[in-house]
């Protein structure tokens, strides 16, 4: 392959092509906003209030309101001191101009304008311009609107004053996403939702309002949380059962940097750690989320063996044990942050490390001695975790001893004969009889079956050693041969696609999301690296004569019916009630074959988000869940 690619004959500075102004951008768009799909739209709104967010961090900004248009567009408003719109010394343009069209122009850099601030690179406002068809900013200050407009980038009206604001002042970004650039310009309230609501809670005080108003989806909501970290603990345990009821929470203030945690244990297995720097959600952690586990474990420990709940002949427990059913928001806040690892989302300044440390280990130490019998409760807790631990531990032995030690693949297991993880599939099947049917089907050399019979465990509800007692679940580690938990190494995950088939009904999405929440609490490398996917198969097989198409979903079925009706033939219907009714070419043809098949990435856009709804579905409380479902019911298809 490589031999057939010709290579130019010279290189020489006519080769060099540079790109002037926003050019970059537009060439290289998922440079600058991570990608071209739904993440990166969305991330162009972000941009823009992150914008007003150092402004109110500065403490010039109350009021920030979002808003969907009915064409489609966003707008962004802000209180603020509105952009400076005074001739730039170098540039010799307004203020307002370079800011929207020069990349890293802004007041984040040095010490001037902000002294901490999100939007790190100053590029936020003059990406989102040159990824725009229309862009209108409007400055209020010094009591005059100055307005002006652009297109992809480009100035198309000079700084004009259109009007008189008094007293007030403030910002309104309004832009129009190209869909020349974007795979579709449609914002999703939802999505939008989740992160305003984060933001609000990261940054107490401020008033964050979304409104949506196109036809048929008009909504408006408002975000304002005085209690800031505290009511983002509650709201992430709204779900779960508290093992105490008043949430630890303090504030550390520096010279050049400040730390802000709030935590609660509940009743749940699994841990919820958000870390965040200067409102970024730190996904990889770093040195503040080291910070606070380190200086945890030790405290809890000291006053564990303080209380006598520890004796002396006991070993100290580990850090696992203490963070069990944990749930604890971290934000700090500093002037000049380094981010590290493969996704800029890992905190690299060293001494964040020990001024978190010394914080909680003050802050946490006083909780625990000021509230003995909350501080019991919880110790509690960890003491019955470490006994999981070791139960996990044995269980861990055990099957070490069996098929995992000894290498060998699952019984089930239809392996395929390539050894190249990147090109290797594993389709994790419903049923024996779909399992039949796709081991018969597939292409062998590439593609590996695993068929699951009935429901899997949900462990949501139970502890780890109770978890590898499921045989389903073994199997799947054993054929995926990259652990789980602490063991889980990517490096040697032998597919690198895992497929997730089921029946398109409720019982299939019920298998589906059982399997999620086994990736998402044991193996959440696997979503995250883009490992995990859906298939669709079809709902209908539709026949004129030797015509055959498939269709997945009731509105594909109609149109597809309508247009093949035009021929006068009757139509031959065959609905699918699931995927063992179809035979091994009808399920390669539809579900399996790479040229004509349908994969949806699982993704998990928001930890926060994706955490609420495993523990709202999967969860012991069925209230949160019946009100779940009566509340999306109206935007629920078969769909992943």
């Amino acid at each position: 392959m490589a031999n057939e690619i010709k290579q130019p004959q010279e290189y020489n500075a006519e080769q060099i092509q540079v790109l002037e102004g926003l050019e970059p951008v537009r060439k290289r768009p998922g440079m600058y906003i991570g990608s071209t799909g739904e993440r990166g739209l969305h991330h162009c709104v972000y941009e823009i209030v992150d914008n007003s967010v150092d402004e109110a961090l500065a403490g010039f900004c109350k009021n920030i309101t979002v808003t969907i248009n009915e064409d489609g567009s966003c707008t962004v408003l802000d209180d603020g001191r509105g952009m400076p719109v005074d001739e730039h010394p170098k540039e010799h343009k307004p203020a307002m101009e370079v800011i929207m069209t020069v990349l890293h122009a802004g007041g984040k850099f040095g010490k001037g304008g902000y002294q901490v601030s999100g939007g790190l690179h100053g590029v936020g406002a003059s990406v989102v311009n040159a990824l725009s068809t229309s862009m209108i900013v409007e400055s209020m200050r010094n009591g005059h609107v100055h307005e002006m407009k652009f297109s992809r980038g480009k100035k198309v009206q000079d700084m004009t004053i259109t009007g008189d604001c008094g007293n007030q002042t403030g910002c309104r970004v309004t832009f129009s996403p190209d869909p020349e650039i974007f795979d579709d310009v449609v914002f999703n309230y939802t999505t939008l939702e989740n992160h305003l609501r984060e933001t609000a809670f990261l940054n107490k005080g401020i008033k964050i309002t979304l409104e949506d108003k196109r036809e048929g989806k008009a909504k408006k909501e408002s975000f304002h949380y005085e209690g800031g970290l505290k009511e983002f603990v509650e709201f992430q345990n709204r779900n779960k059962d508290a093992v105490h009821s008043e949430i630890i929470y303090y504030e550390v203030k520096g010279p050049d940097k400040e730390v802000e945690i709030a935590m609660q244990w509940t009743t749940a297995y699994s841990e919820t750690i958000l870390s965040y720097a200067n409102n970024i959600r730190t996904t990889e952690g770093g040195m503040h989320e080291m910070g606070f586990k380190v200086s945890m474990t030790r405290i809890m420990n000291d006053y564990a063996r303080k209380a006598k709940i520890l004796k002396d002949n006991d070993k100290d427990l580990e850090g696992d044990d203490f963070r069990e059913g944990l749930t604890a928001i971290i934000s700090v806040k500093l002037t000049e942050p380094q981010f590290e690892g493969q996704t800029k989302t890992k905190l690299g300044n060293p001494d964040m490390r020990g001024f978190v440390e010394k914080a909680n280990a003050e802050y946490l130490t006083a909780f625990l001695e000021e509230h003995p019998t909350p501080a019991k409760a919880i110790l509690d807790k960890c003491v019955t975790a470490a006994r999981a631990r070791e139960a996990a531990k044995k269980a861990r032995e055990m099957t070490r001893k069996g098929a995992l030690e000894k290498g060998s693949l699952p019984g089930k297991l239809a392996d395929c004969s390539e050894k190249d993880p990147a090109i290797s599939e594993i389709f994790i099947v419903e049923g024996d009889s779909a399992g039949g049917s796709a081991k018969e089907g597939r292409d062998r050399k590439r593609q590996a079956i695993l068929p699951l019979r009935g429901k899997i465990l949900n462990v949501e509800k139970v502890q780890e050693h109770r978890m590898l007692q499921s045989d389903t679940i073994k199997d799947m580690i054993t054929a995926f041969g990259c652990g789980y938990g602490k063991s889980f190494d990517i490096e040697k995950l032998r597919y690198h696609k895992i497929i997730i088939m089921t029946d398109a009904d409720v019982d299939g999405a019920h298998i589906r999301t059982l399997l999620l929440t086994l990736f998402f609490r044991y193996m959440p490398e696997l979503i995250k690296g883009g490992y995990v996917y859906a298939a669709q198969p079809p709902l209908f097989r539709d026949k004129v004569g030797n015509e055959i198409r498939y269709t997945y979903s009731d509105k594909e079925q109609d149109q597809v019916l309508a247009e093949m009706s035009k021929s006068g033939k009757k139509v031959e219907i065959q609905r699918y009630k699931g995927l063992g009714e179809m035979d091994a070419t009808q399920l390669w043809e539809t579900t399996m074959d790479y040229n004509s098949r349908t994969l949806v990435q699982i993704t998990i856009d928001d930890a926060a988000m994706a955490d609420q709804i495993f523990t709202t579905l999967m969860g012991d409380k069925v209230p949160p869940r019946r009100a779940f479902i009566e509340e999306n019911a109206q935007y629920a298809t078969l769909d992943v």
